[in-house]
């Protein structure tokens, strides 16, 4: 089974940029989908972006909550997916998840395998 760890969180001023980095183990990414989603503090766990992988017959296309700040993009020689953040907000601060499924979904429950979390705070 494919194991999850993201990276590349921090504490960042407003209007900043963060690169998040989630790297698998025990597998490969090219198969299934990989999202990123976060959770805001006493609020639930929401989507991201995410991009879709061979299975879905449309792999690497990207899907978005937000297309304007936020860039998903794979890198199999490295088994990593990213996500580049730009003009960071207070708003932004949350725990971020990347997640593996086989459905490019936006839902929380059709992903099977998630990571630990990336903790990111933005400071006005």
């Amino acid at each position: 089974q494919v194991q999850l760890e993201e990276s590349g969180g921090g504490l960042v001023q407003a209007g900043g940029s963060l690169r998040l980095s989630c790297a698998a183990s025990g597998g490969t990414f090219g198969p299934y989908a990989v999202a990123w989603f976060r959770q805001r503090p006493g609020k639930d766990r929401e989507f991201v972006a995410g991009i879709s992988g061979r299975i879905s017959g449309y792999e690497d296309s990207t899907y978005y909550a937000d297309s304007t700040r936020f860039t998903v993009s794979r890198d199999n020689a490295e088994n990593m997916v990213n996500l580049q953040i730009d003009s960071l907000r207070p708003a932004d601060t949350a725990v971020y998840f990347c997640a593996y499924g086989p459905h490019g979904s936006i839902a929380v429950p059709e992903y099977d395998s998630w990571g630990q979390g990336t903790q990111v705070t933005v400071s006005s």
